[in-house]
């Protein structure tokens, strides 16, 4: 009996931490992106593969911004977990793995955009 009551709670609790991960994963809103994930979101409403992404992003900030491969594929990694991009189908022969922007990668572009304006805004008042 003691074994039974063990086993539902350990259960209860893996639910309780699934459903805690969830929900934080859902409340996008109070995210922070890196500028590396930030411009790949925005590189990646085009299809890109991983170079393309780094020339993209290269060329949005105007060559500020320089992506490395270790960088570039962690950053990837996380957002393929998150589910803000997706990996496209590829043929089997190609090396290549393109990605795309998701729905919920969009919401959170969206998001970061409205938190960097408010920041410029907020300067703004206090600058000039």
């Amino acid at each position: 009996m003691i074994i039974k009551y063990i086993v539902y709670l350990c259960i209860g609790y893996r639910y309780i931490e699934q459903q805690y991960r969830l929900d934080y994963m859902n409340n996008n809103e109070n995210l922070v992106l890196t500028e590396a994930v930030y411009y790949t979101l925005l590189a990646l409403y085009s299809p890109l593969h991983g170079y393309g992404i780094m020339k993209e992003t290269e060329k949005m900030s105007l060559g500020r911004l320089k992506l490395s491969a270790g960088t570039l594929y962690g950053a990837i990694s996380t957002m393929l977990e998150k589910g803000w991009i997706k990996a496209l189908p590829c043929e089997e022969e190609s090396r290549r793995k393109e990605y795309l922007i998701t729905e919920l990668g969009k919401n959170i572009v969206k998001n970061e955009l409205a938190r960097l304006e408010e920041l410029v805004e907020n300067g703004k008042k206090i600058i000039e």
